[in-house]
């Protein structure tokens, strides 16, 4: 009898748990590419050849390590739909005796799979998934009668736990954070080193084509250079580690007209799908500043994102779910404009964030907060469609990591659970960090008038609409003050003009 393996398409991590689990010469591994994970939503084209060009060449190193593996591709004449229908493929076959896999990264798929043993009469064992260094029920172990789940405490824990940047029982450096330091614009120097390009092979090019002529998708796929092997991953990390990780820290939170990558990793997609491990990520930036080729303030920002938020907000999304989808805290009702989709804006910001994500399947880290997502919070858009978009559109994004991420962080639809404050800013945030400003029609020193740059009317009226939820929040007590001193005709100009912008969103 054999044990059936199942490998998810992002879990093409290298210590996978049903490597110690499985059997080479006895077991079988099964992999497929499946209508319904293509379309779900309506995913970017970059994100799906990604993924079926990772698990391809996956498949190939398993199978010359040794591994039987069953490989179902979307171009198959018998092309599956689901799992459960790749599954049932498998076991009608005969001769299965059990079903091997790991925990998901999506709640639905949970769902799905907890159904499998009663609907094919055979057990179903589930192992971790190893792609993340703090399980579920270790995070609920932090997390347990805490009275607020702040992501900071918890990276603390991360950092003593794995002994990163650690200084005997203390931060390396004295403190814990040095975010304080990387919040500067740029302003052309130093010179931008972009992320590591792979010209795609022919296995790639065969996905390209696949999805370009076969499968429905947003965005394009001209541009597409992503890593898709374990290899190219480790280059590209190397290459990140050398040559821009020295300014990453600095400048992780400016924004530019002309750079969409400025000195960020474009690491997260490869980290999600596992073709890079997290811990040795973190070792590798770790070793760049004990030899003294990083500054403490950008290897600790980097290391942060990754044992810090990443695995924080993993815990976030399993420990609320099922559920956490369909908060609404604010009761916000505002529908997502259309231009989210098509990039027609004369809003500079959001253009160019749109911009890049229909061309790259990318935006960094600031423009999906600070752009998008700020501006997002301000209109009042419903989360559940926010969220939708974040997930589609982007080729690093599952639901474990995007909806934490967009319902939490972005809309504070969850009504403080993840963050203790709304990230709601005008345009002067934007001004600051950048010059998308300078070359927009809109007039970013303005709150009235048909040439105000519609964040500062959103923003003030946001504020003015959940004064009772926010105005005792100590983080946003100066923020209230200062509408505090505004005069009614002043306040009720401000609404008035965030009333037109929201009838007439599709226009602007």
């Amino acid at each position: 009898m054999t044990r059936l393996g199942l490998i998810l398409g992002d879990q093409l991590n290298k210590n996978h748990a049903l490597f110690d689990a499985l059997d080479p010469g006895s077991d079988l591994l099964l992999m497929g590419e499946l209508s319904d994970e293509a379309s779900y939503v309506w995913h970017h084209g970059q994100k799906i050849a990604l993924i079926f060009a990772a698990m391809r060449h996956h498949a190939e190193s398993l199978a010359r390590a040794g591994w039987s593996i069953r490989y179902r591709r979307y171009d198959d004449e018998t092309r599956f739909a689901s799992f459960s229908d790749m599954v049932a493929a498998e076991i009608d076959k005969g001769d299965i005796s059990e079903i091997v896999l790991a925990w998901p990264g999506e709640q639905r798929l949970v769902e799905e799979f907890s159904g499998w043993e009663k609907r094919f009469g055979l057990p179903v064992t589930w192992l971790e998934d190893t792609r993340f260094l703090c399980q579920p029920d270790a995070f609920e172990r932090w997390a347990s009668g805490r009275k607020q789940l702040r992501m900071e405490y918890f990276y603390r824990e991360m950092r003593k736990r794995h002994d990163l940047l650690m200084d005997g029982t203390g931060p390396a450096g004295g403190a814990w954070n040095y975010d304080k330091a990387n919040r500067k614009p740029w302003k052309g120097e130093p010179a931008v080193v972009a992320p590591m390009s792979f010209t795609p092979d022919d296995t790639t090019r065969e996905v390209l084509d696949l999805v370009e002529n076969s499968i429905d998708h947003f965005g394009e796929l001209e541009e597409f250079d992503w890593p898709v092997t374990h290899a190219q991953a480790e280059r590209a990390l190397s290459h990140f580690i050398n040559r821009v990780l020295p300014n990453f820290g600095d400048y992780q939170d400016a924004l530019d007209d002309d750079e969409p990558y400025l000195f960020h990793a474009r690491l997260s997609a490869a980290l999600n799908l596992g073709l890079l491990d997290p811990l040795e990520v973190c070792r590798r930036a770790e070793q760049a500043w004990q030899s003294g080729d990083a500054p403490l303030n950008a290897v600790e920002g980097f290391i942060r994102q990754i044992i810090g938020w990443r695995e924080y907000i993993r815990g976030i999304y399993w420990r609320e779910m099922p559920g956490y989808d369909e908060r609404n805290a604010l009761n916000e009702n505002q529908s997502l404009p259309s231009w989210y989709w098509s990039g027609e804006t004369r809003m500079r910001c959001l253009e160019k964030a749109i911009d890049s994500t229909r061309r790259l399947a990318y935006a960094h880290h600031i423009q999906r907060l600070m752009v998008t997502g700020n501006f997002a919070l301000l209109l009042g858009i419903v989360p559940q469609e926010i969220c939708e978009w974040y997930l589609a559109v982007y080729a690093d994004a599952y639901d474990w990591v995007e909806l934490p991420n967009t319902l939490g962080m972005v809309m504070h639809a969850d009504g403080g659970l993840l963050a203790s404050k709304p990230y709601a800013a005008s345009g002067k945030y934007i001004q600051r960090m950048g010059n998308h400003c300078a070359n927009c029609p809109y007039q970013v020193k303005d709150t009235l008038g048909d040439k105000a740059c519609p964040f500062n009317a959103l923003y003030w009226d946001f504020l003015i609409r959940h004064r009772q939820r926010f105005s005792r929040n100590p983080r946003m007590g100066m923020m209230y003050k200062n509408v505090d001193r505004m005069s009614q005709d002043r306040v009720d100009a401000i609404q008035e003009r965030a009333a037109w912008i929201k009838d007439n969103i599709e226009t602007l």
